[in-house]
């Protein structure tokens, strides 16, 4: 019985440590009630977002396909990344976690909207349908930094800077095609301004800087980097 126990035990703690990455998928406990608890409150009183070329781009109901691949797009890279390069997760985590921590406090600090959505359709599709249903889901608050365009940006970079994926041009060269696409499709749908998209590059791109170039978190150097910085010493 002893010995019964003894294993299940040292089963359960190995599981824990080959899985100990997995807490920081925890976050979410925090993400979801707070953006939860922002739409509710954020509903009338906000700074509305709006810029000249808003009303230049015109809405296109098709790009809700790409729109809405983005949640798989994100939860693909997580799962990937989770399971085959524990580098390359602890980065995307790091980048995507920060990013929407932001993300939420300038939404608590500044509440934001937009009036960008079509009162009528000049079509009648599925298409059309699935909008309706994400305007009806999704409010028109809670908008910059964008946090759909933000998260493709991330999911990218991680693709093209793991190893996993340097001899696979179809993999990164369609993830930058959809990534695009998401992001395109944030203007089209007038799901967000030009406003909330170029906050969420510059964000991305600030980002990208301090944690895959200035490396703070002190994630794991790659050995080939590190040899190549030992023969230039």
């Amino acid at each position: 019985m002893k010995t019964g126990v003894h294993n299940a035990y040292g089963t359960l703690n190995a599981f824990i440590e080959k899985n100990k990455h997995g807490f920081l998928l925890l976050y979410f406990l925090i993400y979801l009630p707070w953006f939860g608890h922002l739409e509710k409150t954020v509903t009338t009183h906000f700074h509305v977002i709006h810029v000249a070329l808003d009303d230049l781009i015109p809405f296109c109901e098709y790009f809700i396909i790409p729109y809405f691949l983005w949640f798989g797009y994100v939860a693909w890279s997580m799962g990937y990344f989770y399971l085959k390069n524990k580098d390359a997760y602890f980065r995307l985590c790091a980048m995507l976690f920060t990013g929407m921590t932001i993300f939420l406090i300038v939404s608590t600090i500044y509440p934001n909207g937009h009036y960008l959505r079509p009162a009528t359709f000049a079509r009648d599709n599925i298409f059309v349908d699935l909008v309706k249903w994400l305007y009806s889901a999704d409010t028109a608050t809670n908008l910059f930094p964008s946090i759909h365009v933000y998260n493709s940006i991330a999911v990218n970079i991680a693709v093209w800077q793991s190893e996993n994926f340097k001899k696979k041009p179809l993999v990164r060269y369609g993830s930058a095609l959809l990534m695009v696409s998401i992001v395109l499709s944030t203007m089209f749908l007038k799901q967000h301004s030009v406003f909330d998209v170029v906050t969420g590059m510059l964000m991305a791109a600030v980002m990208y800087r301090i944690v895959y170039v200035g490396n703070p978190f002190r994630f794991p150097v790659r050995a080939g980097k590190y040899e190549r910085k030992l023969h230039q010493v």
